[in-house]
């Protein structure tokens, strides 16, 4: 019979995370644990409106209604299938299911990369530089190259205009000026139109810009083409794209899809896009939210099948309560013991 409980944690974060749609100073995140025969999973839910929880309350509640109608009797893509049909917050999915996939690791005593089939291999992990004014960037930047970090994303589509972006990247070369191996990559947060999408994209090409993701606001998915056709830079949509079948409406017009697991309900769903857009022949990228350790270590054992990582949230954390996916050499891995890695120290 499987125990599940419940636990909510404080995540402070380091340095507020300034967006195109707002600033992040930390949030409530709710941990869920499954047991049985004395064995634990861990799962995360790091809250969000659009992720269908926007609190622990709501989340612990969705959860606690679903966990009643029974769970030892079904596999973990059963038990998603009702999940989605229950019209449970991908969220608070995501929690449950990262759980589950971890409890069945530890039952076959072994880390969930190799029960999956991967290797616990994965690329270089950006780390984000949310919007600031350029005097920040040119103290934050060595910060997080110190720290070392191989790869920057720069949040770019702030509501001051396009020429306070230049500002703000400018700012980034000039810190890494003396290490140009540093790969920059650009998250415009669906902060620009269709003209500055083009503008910006042309200028940012003659950079060292890597790529750009989600330059035009979820919702304008029909002006993608538009920006798609001559496009200087490889395209990446995050949050126009949550689910598999979200990926056929515009393979057409964008380069790779950036999936996370708050956005698809967990690691069932994300094995599911990672096919898919490799069926449609797009890259892919998988991010994070605001979570700890344990979520990102459950990203962090997919990692062998990404072309792109973003997985530094819990870098950003003063302090993580959680462990399990350490960083080293700019890559973040999960930690090699059976399971995902992820716990919470104090457990």
């Amino acid at each position: 019979m499987l125990s599940i409980d419940f636990k909510t944690l404080y995540l402070k974060k380091r340095f507020p995370l300034r967006i195109s749609r707002g600033v992040f100073e930390g949030s409530d995140n709710l941990f869920i644990s499954v047991t049985k025969d004395g064995l634990t999973g861990w799962g995360e839910m790091a809250p969000g409106s659009s992720e269908g929880a926007d609190t622990v309350e709501k989340g612990t509640a969705l959860l606690s209604d679903f966990c009643k109608t029974g769970l030892d009797e079904n596999s973990i893509h059963q038990t998603w299938e009702n999940a989605r049909e229950a019209d449970l917050a991908p969220c608070a999915l995501a929690a449950l299911d990262m759980a589950l996939w971890d409890l069945h690791a530890k039952q076959a005593n072994i880390p969930l990369y190799q029960l999956l089939g991967l290797a616990r291999r994965a690329v270089v992990s950006s780390v984000t530089i949310g919007i600031n004014p350029p005097e920040v960037i040119r103290e934050r930047v060595p910060f997080l190259l110190d720290q070392g970090s191989h790869a920057l994303k720069i949040k770019l589509g702030t509501p001051n205009g396009i020429e306070a972006d230049k500002a703000m990247y400018t700012a980034v070369l000039e810190a890494t000026d003396a290490q140009k191996n540093v790969s920059l990559r650009v998250d415009a947060n669906g902060g620009w139109s269709l003209e500055d999408a083009h503008h910006m994209m042309a200028w940012l090409s003659e950079r060292r810009c890597e790529y750009v993701e989600q330059p035009l606001v979820r919702g304008a998915e029909e002006q993608l083409p538009d920006l798609f056709k001559n496009r200087p830079l490889p395209i990446f949509v995050d949050e126009s794209c949550r689910m598999s079948k979200d990926i056929p409406d515009f393979a057409h017009c964008v380069d790779g899809v950036n999936l996370k697991l708050m956005k698809c309900g967990g690691v069932t769903e994300a094995l599911r896009i990672v096919a898919t857009a490799r069926a449609f022949g797009l890259q892919t990228m998988i991010g994070c939210m605001g979570e700890s350790s344990i979520s990102i270590a459950a990203g962090a054992s997919l990692g062998a099948l990404f072309d792109y990582i973003d997985l530094d949230s819990h870098l950003n954390l003063d302090p993580d309560p959680c462990d399990g996916a350490p960083f080293a050499k700019g890559v973040t891995l999960p930690a090699d013991r059976p399971g995902h890695g992820g716990r919470v120290k104090d457990a």
